[in-house]
């Protein structure tokens, strides 16, 4: 089955951020559902609560687990998301870049503040992609949301989620990310609700949050990198981090590593 058509390519070119309805059959949706609950059981290194401890629910992200969870690495190499992320990257060749899972337990009241990715990346280029898929119902509230064409640039400044300091660069070096939800109407918010086999796919730079959830919100993101990306060492730590990649591939390089398999 064609998921991905002229249109769609268009699109994500344009916004940044496009939904593909159903392309992801069950048994591909059971197949992560079964490597979240290993990750949920058995948290990596990487695993943290990015929830305040009074919240009535618990929003528990984990990253970089595609190499101890079986379920997880079959996803990757047998599902058709390596080829989505190559029509819609316009790339010649896919890497994965990393997996990242994300759950807001029910009656989680933490929203995901609007950011860019891509500060908190060790990579450049532009052919990349990221799909987030839900494994449960997600109403359009709770629901990723994206601002159509934020990925056209520019960096806007990171600032930590909890309490808006200023991250990596001083006060007034980068643009200040806009109030968005102060002013919603005046913004091209993009945002679908959603069902298991379904996905969101969104570039590096585009501006994107989400709200709490009422009932359980399982995702699981895949981050790709197309042809013209390269290694790019911050002089801060990186979400992930990759702890002694510099040592193995030099600044600028293609992200030619065991951590970054080439899927096509």
């Amino acid at each position: 089955m064609v998921f991905v058509d002229s249109r769609i390519i268009a699109d994500y070119a344009r916004d940044g951020a496009v939904v593909i309805r159903g392309c992801f059959t069950p048994e591909q949706v059971e197949l992560v559902r079964a490597g979240v609950a290993r990750n949920l059981a058995e948290p990596g290194p990487l695993a943290a609560v990015a929830s305040e401890d009074a919240d009535t629910g618990r929003f528990i992200e984990d990253f970089c687990n595609w190499q101890r969870i079986g379920e997880y690495e079959e996803f990757i190499r047998t599902s058709p998301a390596a080829q989505i992320a190559r029509e819609l990257m316009q790339s010649d060749h896919v890497r994965l870049y990393h997996d990242h899972l994300l759950v807001k337990e029910a009656k989680t009241r933490q929203r995901t503040p609007w950011h860019q990715d891509q500060p908190y990346y060790n990579v450049e280029g532009r052919q990349n992609v990221s799909m987030w898929m839900p494994l449960d119902p997600i109403p359009r509230e709770s629901t990723l949301e994206f601002i159509a064409g934020s990925h056209l640039g520019p960096w806007l400044m990171p600032r930590t989620f909890r309490d808006e300091q200023a991250k990596w660069f001083p006060e007034g070096s980068l643009a200040e990310l806009p109030r968005i939800d102060d002013d919603r109407d005046s913004f091209p918010i993009l945002g679908w609700d959603l069902q298991p086999g379904d996905a969101v796919w969104f570039h590096m730079l585009t501006l994107h949050g989400a709200g709490g959830s009422q009932g359980l919100r399982r995702a699981f993101s895949l981050r790709f990198l197309g042809d013209d990306i390269t290694h790019a060492p911050r002089g801060w730590r990186t979400s992930p981090e990759f702890t002694g990649l510099v040592d193995e591939l030099p600044p600028g390089v293609a992200m030619e590593h065991p951590l970054f398999p080439q899927l096509i």
